[in-house]
């Protein structure tokens, strides 16, 4: 891929700086000539620099510089919104460079397969991106009839059914070191959600509005779909209000409900910085294509745990691979931030409801620097739910502390069985 050169007519023009330094861009001003490399080892899909430029324009009048865009031999090209790179093809990323290598992405998804549940209700017109209003790829367009989610099986169907569910911004993956640990005796079902890694990723207004009344709606499908009988639920962090949701109106389906840091109190209702930046109308759409941002920041920043590389790759392969990824991230950043705060209350009130009748257990990474610890205990004694309190794990309990929150899960549905 040739180099991309975008011309600044004024060298200490201050947007070009900025625009460098809030989204950690490689920007380099040559000593002899007038212009700037944008390199395409950034790790940003095509699409976002589209959008740096067209937003450069729009504020030339008032900082009096013009920008235009060319390639190194001086014609212009066009660019794909999405590579046309199928999943589980050998893509992988390393050191700024493309390669036909195995990827660790690659054997996680041999291990699963795809599920179709929850029917598509969209306009039935092809899916656009929300910038430019292109269409976009074949990778980003759903099919006709229903959802194609990416689950991870593992166990007997005869035995009794667990589901792990991950949060946001996650993907099934972040329960590889459970799925070995429960599959003795239980049939796991692990899936990425709409939006998240391998599963459908479709545009707003077009077939999926990401609302956790939608995500709650998608999952009483994929339930129907997967497991015929009774279920445990094992759901970790935001993504716990719909789960909730789900389980109220389904009590005679759940089996258990383990909760994994979830927000609680009324301090969690608000995002955390790392994930409120993704629904920022300027700064959400630029770094939620950033795969560094969305997927290795995001899962560092909110405890201890220091990522591998090897499973970096398999995070970040879905923003590699596909701008819809990062728009499917902004948007469900966009109805996390607004609806949150009455989730969060709904999720209190269902907890504490004299009807609620689903066995409960509250498991807690007391590392977590996402979610504050004050008020958890209270809550759980005020709504009798059993606290459990995991010392070494942050938000993402799963990731810092696989294995302990693999028998702490053994433990409390084999008691309650």
């Amino acid at each position: 891929m040739r180099p991309i050169f975008l011309t600044v007519e004024n060298r200490t023009n201050p947007i070009a700086f900025r625009i460098a330094e809030e989204s950690l861009l490689p920007l380099v001003f040559s000593t002899q000539l007038n212009f700037a490399v944008l390199s395409p080892t950034s790790r940003f899909s095509e699409p976002i620099f589209g959008f740096l430029i067209s937003t450069a324009v729009a504020r030339k009048r008032r900082k009096s510089c013009k920008f235009r865009c060319q390639s190194n031999a001086g014609q212009e090209e066009d660019y794909l919104l999405d590579a046309p790179v199928s999943v589980g093809d050998g893509f992988s990323f390393s050191g700024g460079k493309y390669s036909d290598e195995s990827s660790p992405a690659d054997d996680w998804f041999e291990q699963g397969k795809f599920v179709k549940a929850h029917p598509v209700r969209g306009s039935g017109g092809k899916t656009k991106d929300p910038i430019f209003g292109l269409t976009m790829g074949t990778g980003s367009q759903v099919t006709d009839d229903v959802f194609r989610w990416f689950c991870v099986e593992s166990g007997s169907p005869d035995y009794p059914s667990v589901m792990l569910i991950h949060g946001f911004p996650s993907q099934a993956y972040s329960y590889r070191k459970v799925l070995p640990i429960l599959s003795k005796d239980y049939h796991l079902i692990a899936f990425d959600w709409l939006g998240f890694g391998f599963s459908d990723k479709p545009q707003p207004r077009y077939d999926f509005d990401y609302t956790i009344e939608e995500y709650a709606s998608s999952l009483e499908s994929l339930i129907d779909e997967l497991a015929i009988n009774k279920v445990s639920l094992v759901v970790q962090g935001y993504f716990s209000p719909v789960v909730v949701k789900y389980a109220w109106n389904h009590q005679d389906k759940v089996d258990n409900l383990i909760l994994v840091n979830p927000p609680l109190t009324n301090k969690h209702a608000n995002l955390p910085s790392t994930l409120s930046i993704f629904s920022n109308i300027l700064l959400g759409e630029i770094f939620s294509q950033d795969p560094l941002r969305a997927s290795d920041k995001a899962l560092t920043s909110c405890g201890p745990y220091k990522m591998k590389e090897d499973d970096a790759m398999v995070y970040r392969r879905p923003y590699l691979t596909s701008g819809s990824s990062g728009f499917a991230l902004n948007a469900i950043s966009r109805a996390m931030k607004k609806e949150l705060k009455a989730e969060v209350e709904e999720m209190r009130r269902i907890l504490i409801d004299e009807n609620w009748k689903v066995q409960t257990t509250v498991c807690w990474g007391q590392r977590d620097r996402w979610l504050s610890y004050e008020g958890v205990e209270d809550f759980c004694k005020v709504s009798n739910h059993k606290l459990i309190e995991i010392p070494m794990a942050g938000h993402h309990v799963q990731e810092d502390r696989g294995d302990e929150l693999g028998e702490i899960i053994a433990d409390i549905i084999s008691k309650r069985r």
